[in-house]
Order: C-alpha cells, then structure tokens, then sequence
C-alpha cells in the first residue's frame, strides 16, 4: 500500500470555512475512485496548515493520480501550491 500527504501551507489567509467547504465539495469525487482506498482531509488551525492523507492500493495508482496538471487545479482551488510526499506504508490499522 502506499500514501500520498499533501500538505497546504498558509500565511495569515488561512480560512477554516473555505477548506472545509472545498472538502465538503470534494468528497463525492474521491467516493469510488479505483485503486484509492481511504482519503482523509486534515486542518491545523493553529500552524494555518491543511494537510489531506490518501491511501492507495498501488504505487502506480498513487502517481498515476498525482499528475503536475491535477497539484496545478488543487493549488487553485485552496489558493497555494501543496507539498507532495509519497510514501510506503509499513502498516495499516483500521478499526472499521
């Protein structure tokens, strides 16, 4: 498995409201989406940070998805360019 971390890093413009409302809008896109099993968004009032963790069945699922063109549309919608790590994961609890 394999994990993507975007982080959105923000000056004195970091506004709550606005990035629960582009995840709210969001969430509907990522429902389904093959090869992607868990997406959660994060937000860190405190730092002004946003930070969203994808879960990824494959590698190539996880850079597939991850084009210059898609972290171009997501800076424009949260209005500043994300960090993008890709990572393996060693392991995965998951008490659902």
């Amino acid at each position: 498995m394999h994990g993507v971390i975007v982080e959105f890093q923000y000056t004195d413009d970091f506004d709550r409201t606005r990035i629960e409302g582009i995840a709210h809008e969001a969430r509907r896109r990522f429902e389904g989406l093959p090869g992607l099993r868990q997406k959660v968004f994060t937000l860190d009032e405190h730092n002004r940070r946003a930070t969203n963790v994808y879960l990824w069945e494959t590698e190539e699922a996880a850079r597939g998805f991850f084009s210059e063109e898609l972290v171009e549309r997501v800076a424009g919608l949260y209005g500043v360019r994300p960090a993008v790590t890709f990572v393996d994961v060693a392991e995965l609890v998951d008490n659902d």
